[in-house]
């Protein structure tokens, strides 16, 4: 072999190193079924990187057997201090073997002997053949194995990963030959080896560098107090005690060579995967991305044994619509897609429809491909026209996978779709909000095993994707098809799985599904904006902002960019000396804003950062953004509502979001006054008072709160009265500000110490109130130790009306991330019939405005709140019906309260 063309290294790999130092570095994920998979995650991240690294390179990967080795036969105390293996590595050490192997990575698990033992031994056979071997780990001993042929990887660091010949001495002052003597003087504490008492680190390497090896020290004892290090003149004394143990630690630590094994460097090579049990082990531990990789668009993981029967086609003629339509008419369901020039429902133009019947048999129009070359294709207008008695009738069951963007483009074209029986989104959403991500791509992976064409395949990525109507014909047609296809696997895998929990059908069909068409409504209806307002802000914020940015630099001594947390940190933590509260993942001090709170309260500059955060992201994502949002034909913003996002049912909405307008500051509150009701209507802003809290008092059934609720008490005034014991008319706004941080505190399970912060007394005093109301409020402990211990049991809480959510971490024995699912647990079914509440509401409230035939719109919908725009003569009859509704929109034991207001903006009515 030529120099050229020398042979690629052998790679050995520590995988006991690695299994433990990727356990305690990794977070501690889990698969939805409670299967720890952190320490499997960052192993196979690990071999994954080694075989990019070194595509040409036989692996091998050697862990340790189980049992006791030679060494405790010699000495029955190596190793005797090291803990039992965690439990929740324990578990993921198979799944590791198991996909180490189906990777077609040759493994070495040996009994009697280490991991470094079997390494040591093949590493040396590999150099008697003049074969160069890379040997991956962490562990430093490993460093005597070092020579001009053996090198040291660690995948773990980003810096000083090789360590040759060279880098030994200058990591260790030593060479790979002494690193075994290093190891007998000092010993090791994590392994047990005795070493020689009062020898550290340094004493052993002044030993070393100036005698040469532990048997030469030995020889020269005489010599060692010439050397002069501290302790020198006695150390002759203290190394003739204690010679046995150091012979014996010499022997400890010295990996053994020449262990009998049954595969040698030149059986280890490089073996095709094996994909199907890959797949597998993926899917059962939710390794989504990994999955994706090994799979073909279009590919499913069932695929790979056997190929799926799909037959898509493309309609351009007459006669074939009309064969599908006569199908798609006598089809108990179909799935249904539209493809389109834009996300944005107000401005998306179709430029296709897609149906599927039955499994593997789809169908794709293309309507408005316009590139050059395309071929001739049917008149949208005539098709839409065909295809709207079916898509407007209420009898033709209908299954897509997120229809409310469907139901609103199609609105553009006049087309109210009706009979939307299934949504594959809301499915999966209303089974395990927390699983997955309930998008089709994600789904598909999930539930079918299947990688679907991503949009960007076929339309280009960032700067360069086209529209959908310049995607050639072909490509577009085997997407859209696909589309359609697997929204009805979808369905069929999930309606079985949804069927087994009759409460979550309830949910799905009583809840989410009908709130698809008010949402829709909604959406489209939008929301008035008064731009001149917003851009007059802006520019008052903007010299704000400016104002801000030279007070920081005065503080600071310098300038600096007070949107970058490195420069900030530097000049927080370094220069000004401030404490470090919090430390990035990445050992910097946090800038966080939790640690600006906290700082704030003594320092200036992190007070002011604080506000310039705040002004310049109201500035940025709303008094700039949202004049450029106003749609042109409408002159209105359109937000879009979320259902499968939040994990406790909540709505959440994007552009704009509307959750996150701050209403306690006056910026956030003028920002409001900008979304304003057209000439001849008022805007009625009605929302729940204190919900959460009304259904804590119904889910402990709590006497005290009960109590207080019926009888229309001030509910924190009653709470402070009890808690610091004085007469209610008595009760000052301190104490009930302090009353108020605890009734919502506790039900987000705030402990004492976040008690502590909020309230700015001491841990103690916080935790005397927290027992104070639990002694007063006895129901409302029960409660949370019984909710604790119902969703430790199920694995999930559930909301008054049913709806579930999964808790995988209730059971973790990581107790941070325990205790994070206990306090979710308590707050979920609260934070989660209040949604339900409000969506039942929505639609009671949709319903009565649809047959009234009232003047009078929903618009937007915010946390526990409902805005609507009204014709001025109908306020008062709209205000009486809204709050009647909303307030009937459950049946809880103690009374909902709505208040509503009126105005001729947000601020105003809210």
């Amino acid at each position: 072999m030529t120099k050229q063309q020398k042979q690629p290294p052998l790679i050995l790999v520590d995988g006991s190193s690695y299994l433990f130092r990727a356990f305690h570095a990794m977070p501690a994920l889990s698969a939805s079924d409670g299967q720890p998979t952190g320490a499997i995650r960052g192993v196979i991240s690990m071999m994954r990187r080694l075989i990019k690294d070194f595509p040409e390179s036989p692996i091998g990967v050697i862990f340790d057997a189980k049992g006791p080795t030679f060494r405790n036969t010699i000495y029955s105390e190596y190793k005797a201090h090291r803990p039992p293996m965690p439990d929740e590595l324990r578990e993921q050490v198979e799944p590791i073997h198991a996909i180490i192997k189906a990777m077609g990575l040759p493994m070495f698990v040996i009994e009697g002997v280490e991991a470094d033992d079997v390494i040591g031994t093949l590493a040396r056979q590999a150099t008697e053949t003049g074969i160069d071997t890379i040997i991956s780990t962490g562990d430093k001993d490993m460093a005597q194995l070092v020579n001009q042929h053996i090198t040291l990887v660690n995948t773990m660091k980003d810096g000083d990963a090789f360590m040759d010949v060279e880098g030994v001495k200058t990591k260790f002052g030593i060479p790979p030959e002494l690193i075994i003597d290093f190891l007998a003087l000092m010993g090791d504490k994590v392994d047990n080896i005795p070493g020689v008492p009062g020898v550290g680190e340094k004493t052993a390497l002044a030993l070393l560098q100036g005698l040469g090896s532990l048997e030469s020290v030995y020889e020269r004892l005489e010599e060692v107090p010439a050397l002069g290090f501290r302790g020198s003149k006695t150390m002759p004394k203290k190394l003739e005690e204690h010679k046995a143990q150091a012979l014996l630690s010499k022997q400890l630590a010295t990996i053994k060579t020449d262990v009998a094994l049954e595969m040698g460097p030149a059986d280890i090579k490089l073996v095709e995967p094996d994909k199907t049990a890959l797949l597998d082990w993926f899917k059962k531990l939710e390794f989504k991305g990994w999955i994706e990789e090994l799979l073909s668009a279009g590919e499913t993981v069932d695929d790979v044994e056997q190929a799926l029967d799909v037959t898509y086609e493309t309609i351009l003629t007459q006669q074939q619509l009309d064969n599908w339509t006569k199908q798609l008419a006598q089809a108990a369901l179909f799935a249904f897609d539209t493809e389109t020039t834009s996300l944005d429902y107000m401005k998306a133009e179709i430029v296709g429809v897609s149906f599927a019947i039955e499994t593997g048999k789809a169908a794709y129009v293309p309507l408005a491909h316009n590139y050059v070359g395309a071929p001739e294709q049917l008149d949208r207008d005539q098709v839409l026209a065909q295809l709207q008695p079916l898509l407007e009738s209420v009898d033709q069951k209908k299954v897509g996978q997120n229809l409310k963007y469907d139901q609103s483009v199609l609105a553009r074209y006049d087309i109210e779709l009706k009979g939307i029986a299934f949504d594959t989104m809301l499915e999966s959403y209303v089974l395990d909000s927390t699983a997955t991500r309930h998008d089709m791509d994600s789904l598909a992976l999930k539930y079918l095993g299947h990688k679907t064409i991503h949009f960007e395949d076929i339309a280009g990525k960032g700067a360069k994707q086209i529209t959908f109507d310049q995607v050639a014909i072909e490509q577009a047609a085997e997407y859209a098809a696909e589309d359609a296809d697997i929204t009805l696997r979808l369905h069929q895998a999930l309606e079985p799985k949804l069927a087994e929990h009759p409460t979550l059908v309830k949910v799905f069909k009583e809840i989410e599904l009908p709130l698809i068409s008010v949402l829709s409504k909604m959406e489209r209806n939008g929301a008035l904006i008064n731009p001149g307002l917003l851009q007059k802000q802006s520019v008052e914020l903007a010299k704000r902002i400016d104002e801000l940015e030279k007070e920081a630099f005065d503080l600071a001594g310098e300038e600096f960019n007070l949107g970058s947390a490195k420069q900030l940190g530097e000049i927080l933590f370094n220069k000004l000396e401030l404490p470090v509260i919090k430390k990035t993942p990445k050992g910097q001090p946090s800038t966080a804003e939790p640690v600006l709170q906290e700082l704030a309260l003594d320092y200036p500059l992190p007070k002011l950062i604080l506000e310039y955060r705040s002004l310049s992201k109201l500035k940025s994502t709303y008094t700039d953004k949202l004049p450029e949002m106003i749609n042109p034909e409408t002159g209105r913003v359109h937000t879009s509502y979320h259902q499968a996002v939040t994990a406790t049912g909540r709505l959440s909405s994007s552009d704009p979001n509307l959750q996150n307008i701050p209403i306690r500051t006056a910026e956030g509150r003028r920002i409001r006054q900008a979304f304003v009701a057209s000439p001849g209507y008022k805007l009625i802003a009605a929302d729940y008072s204190q919900i959460e809290l009304r259904i804590m008092a119904h889910l402990s059934n709590d006497e005290g709160l009960l109590s207080a609720f019926s009888q229309g008490k001030d509910v924190h005034r009653a709470t402070a009265a009890e808690v610091f014991g004085v007469p209610i008319d008595e009760v000052t706004d301190s104490q009930r500000r302090s009353a108020k941080a605890i009734n919502f505190g506790l039900i987000y399970g705030m402990s004492a110490f976040g008690l502590a912060k909020q309230l700015g007394v001491s841990r103690k005093s916080a935790q005397e109130y927290i027992d104070l109301y639990f002694e007063r409020y006895p129901g409302v402990l029960t409660y949370m130790d019984d909710i604790r211990h119902s969703a430790a049991e199920n694995g999930y809480v559930e909301t008054l009306f049913g709806r579930r959510l999964h808790l995988p971490e209730i059971r973790s024995r990581n107790q941070m991330r325990k205790k994070a699912a206990e306090r979710t647990a308590i707050n979920a079914p609260m934070q989660g019939t209040a949604a339900d509440i409000i969506k039942r509401a929505m639609m009671s409230v949709d319903q009565w405005l649809t047959e009234s035939q009232l003047d009078a719109n929903m618009i937007m919908q915010v946390h526990d709140e409902l805005i609507l725009e009204v014709a001025e003569a109908q306020v008062d009859e709209v205000v009486a019906g809204l709050k009647l509704r909303m307030v009937a929109a459950a049946d809880l034991s103690v009374p909902l309260i709505v208040d509503a207001g009126v105005g001729d903006n947000w601020d105003q009515a809210h």
